[in-house]
């Protein structure tokens, strides 16, 4: 997933991304658990992409409440 797409995304649409990567990870780590894991890299990738997913979500976050402190100072 390229960050250029995560940042053109709805919020709705990052929420559902942020709960799909979530369901994948549980599902490597079931894999590595079990041993059934053939790639490994599979789980960093994952971590990597939901890191981004979320630092994406609390960007907007932390700009939504920048903007509606200015709207309540002016």
């Amino acid at each position: 997933m390229d960050i250029r797409t995560v940042r053109a995304m709805s919020d709705e649409a990052l929420f559902d991304a942020i709960e799909d990567k979530r369901e994948e990870l549980f599902n490597l780590r079931f894999q590595m658990a079990s041993g059934k894991m053939e790639d490994t890299n599979l789980l960093r990738y994952a971590k990597r992409e939901m890191a981004q997913l979320l630092t994406i979500q609390r960007e907007r976050e932390l700009a939504a409440q920048i903007a509606g402190e200015e709207n309540s100072d002016g």
